[in-house]
């Protein structure tokens, strides 16, 4: 699986596996607890399945917050800008 890349101020990052990991996990929380799916073709009614499906889509309206090597703040979000 490749990491979600997202340009953001004509920088290309890409989510750490932690990141991906918490993302994924908040998002499988909030489906099992009744959140409506953001995808239409549900192959999985497993709640991880499904966020991670979201994820790879870029379907999952995130924000990462992140401090670079001096230590300022970088915002990373998975829609897209353009």
């Amino acid at each position: 699986m490749s990491a979600k890349q997202v340009n953001v101020a004509d920088k290309t990052m890409s989510y750490t596996r932690y990141e991906r990991a918490r993302i994924v996990g908040a998002r499988a929380l909030q489906i099992s607890m009744g959140a409506p799916v953001l995808i239409k073709d549900v192959k999985s009614v497993e709640p991880i399945e499904v966020a991670l499906a979201e994820l790879e889509r870029g379907l999952i309206p995130i924000t990462v917050k992140r401090t670079n090597k001096s230590y300022r703040r970088e915002a990373e979000s998975s829609e897209s800008s353009g």
